[in-house]
């Protein structure tokens, strides 16, 4: 698949982590950084003072999907560092320079996305974070203490938390930096301009008085307050003792020049249409409907199994085919089997496992909805667009279903499950179906009503659950023209359409940052006051002075 452009592969483990050390300790984790300078995940550029790329983030998103699964006695996480005098100064500013807008773009989007899953598991799976910062905070550094539920910062007379992107390299702190300050510390907004407009940083008492963070310890007292910390999170967690965890076994993927096949997902690539089709199966076997048996299944159970397919493949597809601007998405199988699964994690809901799995099909879903793709979904015969994978289709932009009135049997279906409302939320906090209906009570009671029944083409659309239902004779051709007039759209414009429309109504902290946040750093990143000739981000480390355009734009 575009063998021209070096591939990113996301599928790692902790025998080939180069970056993080990961240890445990009871029923608190301690996620180490020590980052390897030569080990950047391309040429160019050394990774010093912990400083990171994606590499880096790619091992702290499987680092966390360990403590999620494989540990469940796990119910706070010390993140730290190993290196003396500085926990982490941030995203690379040399790799950053050397990248291409499209690389900062997906590599900003995934840390966000990782950021995010953190406050994911402290929301609904009882795992706290206590960011325990023994030495300097930049940038991305201080971004990822901020995603933790407490922050304990050394007070030695030197180490300090700074965001000094604007006064340094003429950018933005890209990953949640600016609203989590205020949104979630409660900043002072004169404040907050202060500490992101200075390079020196805030430190000690002071950082604790403006709420940067919540307590700076002496060096002599440092450690026992963060154990202590730690140690009281976790009490209030709910996170079983003395539970065994479940291994992620490696993630099995067949690929080929336009073809990613995993057992659960397919994705197949049409370059001369700029367009590929990710294929979602319902399980084939017959799925536990017991916690013994569930546990057993461990990662091969199909929620899950298909959620880390799903995953990676959105991952792999984003990242390695910026050219392939539209996904089509379509399910196949058992529909029935699929709200069998939606049944039995309804009904589990509250144990672990279960819980957890809930959460990897939630951020995975997530994912689906930021990435700058056109989604359509298209639901056909054989197609099983329900419950779980219903989601699917309330994600897209515009979902087609094919009306077969005079061949009910063949004639595709549409059936809702419990799990439709509220068990898989988009990162604003609604239902996909709330946001549908910005969140009027008739048609959302109208769906719930449809529970469990198996809706055609024409009982889905009068419900507003699809876009058009188009019959055979007019199928292929309303497709085709549909797909043709959005090829021939600027993809720029469609990825700020889409992004509007996806997040039309409700706000919160996720959304600024994807939404507000992530617009203006990606405008930012383009204008020649940061990535000109003499831009801030390309003279950094060359002992020169940027030239900035003093035009306010």
């Amino acid at each position: 698949m575009n063998p021209a452009s070096p591939r990113v592969d996301y599928r790692t483990d902790p025998s080939q982590y180069r970056h993080w050390k990961l240890s445990f300790d009871g029923a608190i984790a301690t996620l180490a950084i020590n980052i390897a300078e030569d080990g950047g995940i391309r040429p160019g550029y050394k990774l010093k003072l912990n400083s990171y790329d994606l590499g880096v983030d790619i091992e702290l998103h499987d680092a966390l999907q360990r403590i999620r699964f494989e540990h469940p006695e796990v119910r706070s996480v010390i993140v730290t560092s190993l290196k003396d005098k500085v926990f982490c100064s941030g995203a690379n500013i040399f790799m950053l320079g050397l990248s291409s807008h499209a690389w900062k773009v997906n590599f900003c989007k995934f840390t966000n996305e990782t950021r995010n899953g953190i406050e994911d598991s402290s929301r609904h799976s009882g795992l706290k974070f206590v960011a325990a910062l023994n030495g300097a905070c930049a940038g991305g550094g201080y971004e990822l203490a901020l995603a933790c539920d407490d922050i304990v910062l050394i007070d030695d007379r030197s180490s300090a938390v700074s965001l000094p992107e604007v006064p340094l390299l003429g950018v933005l702190p890209g990953t949640g930096g600016l609203t989590r300050v205020t949104d979630k510390r409660h900043v002072r907004h004169d404040l907050a301009d202060i500490f992101c407009t200075t390079t020196e940083g805030v430190r000690g008492q002071r950082a604790v008085e403006w709420r940067l963070v919540d307590v700076a310890p002496k060096a002599t007292q440092f450690a026992q307050v963060v154990g202590e910390r730690a140690a009281k999170l976790a009490a209030g967690s709910d996170r079983p003792a003395g539970a065994k965890g479940v291994a992620l076994a490696p993630l099995a993927r067949r690929e080929s020049a336009d073809a990613l096949d995993y057992a659960h997902v397919r994705v197949t690539i049409d370059r001369a249409g700029r367009k590929a089709t990710f294929t979602v199966r319902a399980p084939t076997t017959a799925q536990p409907t017991d916690i013994a048996g569930i546990v057993a299944a461990g990662a091969g159970w199909w929620p899950l199994a298909m959620a880390r397919e799903l995953d990676d493949a959105i991952l792999t597809m984003r990242t390695n085919e910026l050219d392939i601007g539209l996904w089509q998405l379509k399910t196949e199988g058992d529909a029935q089997a699929v709200l069998a699964v939606d049944r039995t994690l309804a009904q589990h809901a509250k144990h672990w496992f279960v819980r957890e799995t809930i959460g990897m099909l939630r951020r995975t879903l997530a994912r689906l909805d930021v990435s700058s793709r056109t989604l359509f979904a298209l639901i056909e015969p054989g197609s099983c667009f329900a419950g779980t994978l219903a989601e699917l289709a309330f994600c897209a932009d515009r979902a087609y279903m094919l009306a077969l009135p005079d061949d009910a049997a063949k004639a595709p279906k549409l059936t809702l499950s419990e799990l439709n409302f509220g068990t898989y939320p988009l990162v604003n906090g609604q239902s996909r179906l709330a946001r549908r209906f910005y969140e009027e009570a008739a048609p959302l009671a109208a769906a719930k009503a449809a529970i469990g029944q198996a809706l055609d083409a024409e009982g889905a659309w009068k419900l507003g659950l699809v876009t058009a239902a188009p019959d055979d004779i007019d199928w292929a051709d309303e497709i085709r023209i549909a797909i043709e007039e959005r090829a021939a759209m600027s993809p720029d414009a469609l990825t700020g359409l889409e992004a509007n429309l996806r997040f039309a109504s409700q706000e919160n902290m996720l959304t600024r940052i994807f939404g507000r946040l992530t617009a203006w750093q990606n405008w930012i990143f383009i204008r020649p006051n940061a990535v000109g000739e003499k831009g801030a981000l390309k003279v950094y480390g060359k002992g020169e002075k940027a030239a900035f355009d003093w035009n306010r734009v």
